[in-house]
């Protein structure tokens, strides 16, 4: 790769740097880990020699910071497809169940916005709708981030928490759903063509903060596709020509990746929870009550520490879904609902 090729064009330049970038830190952290290898062997070596129990802890502490980086290492091999580098748009809409999924979405919303900040990612939120009482009926927001859109690409599907809702007066035990779409945000052209007949466009007045401008005009736009039921919207953005063009740029992407699904499924006959994400096909349980559990129904991972989970740390789940995918996603690991 020369020099020259990093200024033909502005944003294919910024892509590049962005990538020779990725690829320095690769190396460094690779560099890091052997002088941590080669530290642990001296450290054992010492205790041996001096016959010295007190250092155990030190090593085993060593041991597991090794191991962390280095799966993290392993995992970010996984992220192989064209848009895993790209920042990600996610969607959650509230199911069916008022304002106790309105409030799970809200807990969802907080738990992706947690897991980006641990990640030094930022959060921008494209659309929203706040729930009648409490919570969130509906939000857009975009991820920032080196592959954003590869690890949160395992959130796509329903998500299903079972507890005591605070909102019961009887205390009852409650289940609640929320879906969340995910794609890649897709910067440059896509090949994709779409019948201007086919769109139904609407605008209507942003329900979010942003100064004397908006909730005075219509600048938030929604724009259905008709024939496959596709709805994006969009009301960041100052005027209401930014807020078509980046919900037309939500559409390609969703359009372009029904198509590869619907390509992949007719080549290889994938399997249908891929494309087939509906109430009652939960791909992750989150229960509080009468016992604690988050586990993902695709893989089987699980953890006890529910709390933990809803403050951000998910990797668990994302880095089970990847080695999932790499293995072809063989059935029979996930487990069926309480």
């Amino acid at each position: 790769m020369e020099a020259s090729d990093f200024w033909d064009e502005p944003e294919t330049s910024q892509r590049k740097m962005k990538e020779l970038k990725s690829m320095k830190d690769d190396v460094a952290t690779y560099a890091s880990l052997n002088t941590q290898f080669e530290d642990i062997e001296t450290m054992i070596e010492m205790g041996y020699e001096e016959n010295d129990a007190s250092l155990i802890p030190e090593i085993e502490e060593m041991i597991e910071n090794f191991e962390r980086v280095y799966e993290g290492i392993r995992i970010k091999t996984l992220l192989s497809g064209e848009y895993d580098r790209n920042n990600a748009i996610l969607s959650l809409h509230a199911g069916a169940g008022g304002t106790e999924s309105c409030d799970w979405a809200a807990m969802l919303y907080r738990m992706y916005t947690r897991w980006a900040a641990d990640r030094g990612f930022s959060v921008e939120v494209l659309d929203s709708l706040d729930g009648e009482e409490a919570g969130i009926k509906s939000v857009t927001f975009q991820v920032n981030g080196e592959n954003a859109y590869g690890y949160l690409k395992s959130e796509h599907g329903v998500h299903r928490l079972v507890r005591i809702s605070p909102f019961n007066a009887a205390g009852k035990r409650q289940t609640s759903f929320v879906s969340c779409d995910v794609m890649p945000d897709i910067e440059e052209d896509l090949d994709i063509e779409i019948n201007e007949d086919e769109l139904r466009i609407d605008t209507y007045r942003s329900s979010g903060a942003g100064g004397q401008h908006i909730n005075k005009t219509s600048s938030a736009v929604r724009i259905t596709h008709l024939p496959t039921g596709i709805v994006v919207q969009c009301q960041n953005e100052r005027s209401q020509f930014q807020n078509k063009d980046k919900a037309m740029q939500m559409l390609k992407a969703k359009l372009f990746l029904l198509k590869q699904q619907e390509n992949a499924q007719k080549a290889a006959g994938i399997r249908g929870e891929v494309t087939e994400i509906g109430w009652g096909n939960q791909i992750r349980s989150y229960v509080m009550q009468p016992y604690t559990m988050v586990k993902d129904h695709r893989t089987g991972v699980e953890t006890g520490n529910v709390d933990s989970v809803m403050d951000g740390k998910i990797d668990l789940f994302m880095n089970g879904y990847l080695k999932w995918v790499s293995l072809g996603c063989p059935k029979g690991l996930g487990g069926d609902d309480e």
